[in-house]
């Protein structure tokens, strides 16, 4: 796909990372910040639908507060709200000297788990773009729902880093493009900082098994790394978004992208038309329970597009309730699916290997023939 294709988008996702928005002394830079502000306002005054995720919160915390260092949930926490309000003021001031308005929002795990929450902010933020205001997202650090109680201790969240948050926001967006600006040129070929001879790749067509294994782990003072950003073009390239990661440290490299100049790596959207309803499924709520399937049950999920059978089941892990959205591992402990799941983890536990005939005898009800019916199945 050819540059000026690949840039022709409406609604557009931009990411901003740690270490794009903070300068060499390690704490935020002001100037970077407004120059991304100012192609920013450009794309919107041009016709174009932009939703920045930013970071940024912590590091201002940690400025006005004078600290070294930010160990601890706890004084990150506290970093971030104090740091929250300066980050929003600045790009109030910033988009509102280019006519534009900031909407401010701060999102946590439930804010996408939880199906009406995640209705409630899909609809918010559509009305935010008809309006012509620019949202500028950033993940809730003060909040975290998920260390509340025991029962999240083997929680799979719908995300815990920014990376992540800009491919849920994009997927469940309907974006054309998503834009995450980080501290590296793209993706390498081998890691560009233990190899010189590493090369970096132009175009990703899937983001297959050896592509994501080029990843590697966040750098100093992000939480995200290469790996998280791989994940993120899995994700969104699969509803048909196309991705590009890119170094954010050049400068005005937002204007220079749009300009179809040939910056970063450009991952190419895929064609599975998957619905709303089951993207939600598969890649926005958060996983507690699990159900493990024979080599029967997998291969009716996958290649006949069947519902799960209780004769299929072979192991439950952790607790859950009917409605919950679960993790379904085959034999090997490997997910392969997600579905919301009919009856509650003891119901189940009773169930496993039992034919669908035999439902209302073991447990004096009978909900549904099916663990997960074949609609509320979405297969990764």
């Amino acid at each position: 796909m050819n540059r000026e294709d690949f840039i022709n988008a409406k609604r557009v996702v931009i990411k901003l990372g740690t270490n794009v928005l903070r300068g060499d002394d390690g704490f935020v830079s002001l100037p970077r910040i407004f120059s991304f502000i100012e192609d920013i306002s450009h794309l919107v005054n041009s016709g174009k639908e932009v939703i920045v995720i930013t970071s940024g919160a912590v590091g201002l915390g940690k400025k006005r507060l004078g600290l070294e260092s930010t160990e601890g949930t706890a004084l990150k926490q506290a970093c971030a709200a104090i740091g929250q309000s300066k980050l929003m003021s600045i790009y109030e001031e910033g988009f509102e000297s280019y006519g534009l308005i900031a909407a401010q929002l701060l999102l946590t795990e439930d804010d996408f788990s939880v199906r009406s929450k995640y209705l409630s902010l899909r609809t918010t933020m559509n009305k935010l773009l008809d309006l012509g205001t620019v949202p500028v997202i950033n993940q809730n650090d003060t909040v975290s729902t998920v260390e509340i109680s025991p029962r999240f201790a083997d929680m799979q969240v719908a995300f815990s880093d920014n990376d992540k948050l800009s491919a849920l926001v994009a997927s469940e967006l309907d974006a054309d493009l998503l834009i995450i600006l980080s501290d590296v040129d793209g993706l390498y070929d081998k890691n560009p900082k233990e190899n010189s001879d590493a090369k970096i790749i132009r175009e990703v067509k899937e983001v297959t098994d050896e592509i994501f294994n080029m990843g590697t782990g966040a750098s100093e003072g992000g939480r995200g790394g290469m790996r998280t950003k791989l994940e993120a073009a899995r994700m969104v390239t699969r509803f048909g978004c196309k991705m590009l990661v890119a170094n954010g440290k050049i400068p005005y490299i937002i204007k220079k992208i749009f300009k179809g100049e040939e910056y970063g790596t450009m991952f190419l959207p895929q064609t599975e038309g998957l619905s709303d309803k089951k993207r939600w499924i598969g890649y926005a709520t958060n996983i507690v329970g699990k159900i493990v399937v024979n080599d029967g049950a997998k291969n009716a999920l996958i290649n006949e597009e069947k519902s799960l059978l209780p004769i299929g089941v072979i192991e439950i892990i952790n607790e859950f309730t009917k409605g919950d959205v679960i993790s379904i591992l085959d034999e090997s402990g490997t997910e392969f699916a997600r579905g919301i799941v009919n009856y509650d983890s003891d119901a189940c536990k009773k169930l496993a290997g039992s034919h669908s005939d035999n439902i209302l005898t073991i447990l004096g009800y009978k909900n549904y023939d099916a663990v997960i019916t074949r609609d509320n199945i979405t297969i990764l």
